[in-house]
């Protein structure tokens, strides 16, 4: 089958959106499928959201390609005989991050119209899929909620999950993934105030230009508190066979997003690495995967909360082995496979 995986991308940004599609298109060759990937540069501009909509609605793949996967929105409004969408987040800020703080969007009657004219649009253009997969029981919800879409949960794996491994449990909380506000690594460097134990954070990653203020506010907060030699900010890019050994000797893994859309690359790549993941109540998707006391921690969303996992994590390390032995085994669990992925979206 000659199929098209189609996706919107923000130029130069790295991230869990672009991996999904990355990492599927070897398996699908495998598969012996012909594989196009496309990628159509899109900015997060609301001022120009429907400009760029109108462009992929008039991109035309059905002579050349036998299917279509599309991905990050807004490809799923591109039109074709044999759409599948893998949808992995709406545009947040109109739908359920809307009227919150992580919501730069005025509540005014223009955009409050303009929020109802993308609903419409986005659930006309889901219709026409011939099924919809969404990357978390989450999203799932959501598109229900807010589009009347029925939807299958399909999980996404890491590209070559086998390369993960472990070495010990070491002192260090580590915390892989893009510096966003709605990702909340301020309530884990607050909770480095509050730690009664020598454990220690390391966060890393990079983030788009608009979250720069957000890093220098980390950074004005670990030197606030003499934080310094206790919290690691290591703001670039962190390659895959870095991270791989970040996590090989880590204490555990946290993520403590609000909300989030899955139950994000770091925690099963965590999980790979059997290390277990320190979240928050209200992380969304997260808690899909992360059981309190089972494969992680669970806690509430403030700093003194976190700050108490870290440290029993750190008193007691043999909790945090069996925490992250009871998370490599719920990847099994789920049955977190790209077999299960290729099945279900070419069948």
């Amino acid at each position: 089958m000659r199929i098209g995986l189609v996706s919107s991308a923000v130029p130069l940004i790295q991230g869990g959106g672009r991996f999904i599609v990355d990492w599927l298109a070897p398996k699908l060759i495998e598969a012996g499928h012909q594989v196009e990937t496309i990628w159509i540069p899109q900015t997060d501009d609301p001022e120009t959201l429907f400009q760029q909509m109108l462009a992929f609605r008039l991109i035309d793949l059905n002579d050349s390609c036998d299917r279509i996967i599309t991905f990050r929105p807004p490809a799923h409004v591109i039109p074709h005989h044999n759409k599948i969408v893998w949808f992995i987040h709406h545009f947040r800020a109109f739908y359920d991050l809307w009227q919150t703080e992580y919501c730069a969007v005025p509540n005014t009657e223009y955009w409050k119209s303009f929020r109802r004219t993308l609903m419409a649009a986005d659930t006309k253009a889901l219709n026409e899929a011939r099924k919809v997969y969404t990357n978390s029981a989450v999203v799932g919800r959501r598109l229900k909620q807010f589009n009347g879409i029925d939807s299958e949960v399909l999980y996404p794996p890491v590209m070559q999950p086998e390369r993960y491994f472990s070495v010990g449990y070491s002192d260090s909380v580590v915390m892989i993934c893009r510096f966003e506000h709605h990702k909340r690594q301020h309530l884990a460097v607050e909770a480095m105030k509050y730690v009664k134990t020598p454990v220690r954070l390391h966060i890393a990653g990079m983030s788009s230009g608009e979250e720069e203020k957000y890093v220098h506010l980390l950074r004005k907060t670990v030197m606030q508190h003499r934080l310094a030699n206790r919290v690691t900010l290591d703001y670039r890019w962190i390659s895959e066979s870095e991270k791989i050994s970040l996590l090989s000797s880590a204490l555990a893994a946290a993520y403590v997003p609000l909300d989030e859309d899955s139950y994000g690359y770091p925690t099963v790549e965590a999980a790979l690495a059997s290390k277990c993941t320190i979240t928050t109540s209200d992380a969304g998707g997260v808690r899909e995967f992360v059981s309190d006391g089972v494969c992680g921690v669970i806690t509430a969303a403030d700093p003194r909360s976190l700050a108490e996992a870290f440290d029993r994590l750190w008193s007691n390390r043999k909790h945090a082995g069996e925490l992250g032995s009871g998370a490599r085994a719920r990847v099994d669990e789920l049955k977190i496979s790209w077999a299960d992925v290729v099945r279900r979206l070419t069948g």
